[in-house]
């Protein structure tokens, strides 16, 4: 699933091209990618005639686009959705589910979506993001995200470290790639409960994610296969930079020791044995 980083990619490609555009006309080719808008497919399409956009937002791993009349147009990628501009005579992809059109005929914005698992819903913008996206909690790029105070949340969970790293109410954007870099990068074991974890650490840990996440965001992202672009269609090319995520059996680059793959959530969790070193009883506050 795209991270922070991807969908930062993606959100601000769209704003170069979208603001200060008139929506024409909302082609909706699939009723999943709607899903989650109330009045379904038509009366989206026929509330989105006219709106002026003027503007683009994020949260975490959601984005939207500002209209002039106070509402937003929500989109999650979820785990294979694409936003990209192109040209009003290109070929439409195979998994196109949304097409927006313009009032000045320019380049089009297509959501397309292999596994329709994710979608784009209207929502009111009551404040500085839409109503249903408000109870996420901050992201470290945010400017109101304060480290200190996310560090003691933290400490207050009796689980995994890294968990509570991918709890969206608690710190927001961080998914399973930069969690283990930034687990890396602060020599902590995923498994370690972050109840046991000093605030200081916690700390050190938030701002190796903003710091490997800022190093991905300037690399285009994260691609591991098509799926993930950005609005032109370029792959991210961050890959090359990763420490251990997805380097299992491969060389620790700061120790040599082989990187370890574990099992995680149903997923796959990646440490280096001797930097990560296995979960500690207690350390001090």
């Amino acid at each position: 699933m795209p991270e922070l980083p991807e969908v930062e990619t993606v959100r601000a490609g769209v704003d170069s091209w979208v603001t200060g555009r008139i929506i024409d006309q909302v082609d909706i080719q699939h009723p999943r990618a709607v899903r989650r808008h109330i009045g379904g497919a038509t009366d989206l399409a026929d509330r989105l005639r006219g709106e002026l956009v003027t503007g683009t937002g994020r949260r975490g791993k959601y984005m939207w686009l500002v209209l002039e009349s106070g509402d937003a147009l929500v989109v999650h990628l979820g785990m294979s959705g694409q936003l990209l501009i192109q040209p009003r005579s290109a070929q439409r992809e195979t998994h196109l589910r949304v097409n927006i059109s313009f009032t000045d005929v320019g380049s089009e914005l297509r959501f397309v979506d292999q596994r329709t698992f994710g979608g784009v819903f209207l929502d009111s913008l009551t404040g500085v993001a839409p109503d249903a996206v408000a109870h996420i909690a901050l992201d470290p790029f945010d400017p109101k995200f304060d480290v200190q105070s996310t560090a003691r949340v933290m400490k207050t969970k009796r689980t995994e470290v890294k968990r509570v790293l991918l709890d969206q109410t608690v710190v927001s954007g961080i998914g399973n790639i930069y969690a283990d870099e930034a687990l890396w990068r602060s020599k902590i074991n995923w498994a370690t409960n972050a109840d046991v974890i000093s605030v200081a650490r916690l700390v050190g840990l938030l701002e190796d994610a903003h710091a490997v996440m800022a190093q991905a965001l300037s690399a285009g992202g994260t691609s591991f296969d098509a799926l993930y672009v950005n609005v032109n269609g370029a792959s991210g090319y961050f890959d090359r930079q990763l420490a251990v995520y997805g380097k299992g059996a491969q060389p620790c680059p700061r120790c040599g020791t082989a990187i370890v793959r574990e099992q995680f959530m149903n997923r796959s969790s990646f440490r280096c044995p001797r930097c990560q070193r296995g979960k500690p009883r207690r350390e001090a506050i």
